[in-house]
């Protein structure tokens, strides 16, 4: 077996990427305070085809050569705007007809692997900050919450590590 070369994965131009379908998802960075997160975060959003990420309160905003080192040009493809609101930005998805989700481990939160989204639904995932996660004032609004199981002695994963886990889940389940 060989590893295939980069002309061979015959992926997307940015325009291309621009014009093809996405995964009906907005993914919402509620104060994350790590450019290579964001970046990360920008990157895994560009593979699995997200419609937008929304960079809130103190989330750095591309262009940036830190979020860039993690992005590879992620930026350039993925539409992304910034709200100072965290709170605005998610009522605006919601009158934008997204159903707003917190990936946070709380009070009768849905495990992942039982929660099936609608394939005729939009959904606006909320990640939190690295140390204290989606914020009280977000959380007292979200239509829904899932968790991601975990089954080690560490209380959480890295926020891009949650991204992915949570991402293709969503791009599993509803490219079915």
């Amino acid at each position: 077996m060989r590893k295939l070369k980069l002309d061979e994965l015959n992926r997307a131009t940015v325009s291309e990427f621009k014009a093809q379908e996405k995964l009906p998802v907005a993914v919402v960075l509620d104060n994350v305070r790590s450019m290579h997160n964001i970046g990360s975060i920008f990157r895994t959003s560009d593979g699995f085809a997200v419609e937008q990420v929304v960079l809130c309160g103190i989330t750095a905003q591309p262009p940036h050569r830190e979020i860039e080192k993690t992005a590879l040009g992620a930026t350039q493809s993925i539409n992304w705007t910034y709200h100072e609101d965290v709170v605005a930005a998610v009522q605006q998805l919601r009158a934008d007809g997204y159903k707003i989700i917190a990936i946070e481990q709380a009070e009768n939160s849905e495990m992942l692997n039982e929660f099936t989204p609608d394939k005729n639904s939009k959904y606006a995932l909320i990640f939190g900050n690295e140390v204290n996660g989606v914020s009280d004032e977000v959380m007292q609004i979200i239509d829904t919450c899932i968790e991601i199981p975990q089954f080690g002695t560490k209380h959480s994963f890295n926020i891009v590590v949650s991204a992915g886990i949570v991402l293709w889940d969503f791009f599993a389940k509803l490219s079915l």
